[in-house]
């Protein structure tokens, strides 16, 4: 494919999938239920941090946390004392369990009363053409309340080599328009030009069949040459393409 057939075959399946039915099935349906931005923000952070591994798992384990926290995220997050943390007792997903996700609660406290929120922290490390320094500074952040080292697993690090999957969904679901009723469109501080695709199996292997990307690993260096690809197909939105990659890898294995 020429690049102009390839952009014109892309652009088409963006079209197909970034559509409202494509929330029935995955993960972004949790923060799409709240109307208060901190809610939003709380539930699709906890939400996009668990999504790896069977997305009915993914999406029943988000309900779980969000009914624990009385289904007001924000408002528990803020008012929460250490006793009622022990409702957390058994929680699981995967290897993300209740001191994990406790530690999560505290943190977030901390964002919200000493940068208030999550949205100034990312905004402050931003590169021009990147979020990846964001997120590591994001981490540094996270976790400079005491913590035990599993939790900080939890939250990738680019500059460790990470491709930081889950935190480049998350910041895809705040930061994109919402004008097609999939991503929320909230954050207006951070533009999506210097947003990069959540590489995972799947929009890993459908960019290289696509010859979008070479590099066989999916990490820091594979996102790199995956974001160059698609900031050539569109510099203002190039993370759009998400849902091309990611509905051909999934929906029709492409």
């Amino acid at each position: 494919m020429t690049k102009a057939e390839l952009k014109e075959f892309l652009d088409a399946k963006v079209e197909q999938y970034n559509h409202p039915s494509f929330l029935e099935s995955d993960p972004l349906q949790i923060p799409h239920r709240y109307s208060k931005r901190e809610d939003i923000e709380i539930s699709a952070f906890l939400t996009a941090t668990i999504a790896w591994g069977n997305r009915k798992s993914i999406i029943n384990n988000a309900n779980r946390m969000m009914q624990l926290m009385d289904n007001a995220p924000h408002d528990f997050v803020l008012s929460h004392k250490e006793s009622d943390l022990e409702r957390f007792s058994g929680f699981v997903h995967r290897t993300f369990n209740q001191t994990d996700l406790c530690f999560f609660i505290k943190s977030l406290k901390n964002m919200y009363r000493m940068y208030d929120g999550l949205e100034n922290v990312f905004a402050d490390g931003i590169s021009k053409n990147s979020m990846q320094p964001a997120i590591s500074n994001f981490k540094q952040t996270f976790f400079e309340m005491p913590h035990q080292i599993r939790t900080t697993k939890h939250v990738s690090d680019p500059s460790k080599g990470s491709a930081a999957k889950r935190i480049n969904m998350f910041l895809r679901w705040m930061v994109r328009d919402n004008s097609t009723g999939v991503d929320l469109g909230l954050w207006k501080s951070i533009p999506s030009s210097v947003l990069s695709c959540p590489l995972d199996v799947h929009s890993g292997n459908v960019a290289r069949k696509l010859k979008l990307l070479k590099r066989k690993q999916n990490d820091a260096k594979a996102l790199a040459e995956l974001d160059k690809s698609l900031r050539n197909l569109d510099p203002h939105d190039p993370v759009k393409y998400d849902f091309a990659l990611f509905g051909l890898g999934v929906f029709e294995k492409f």
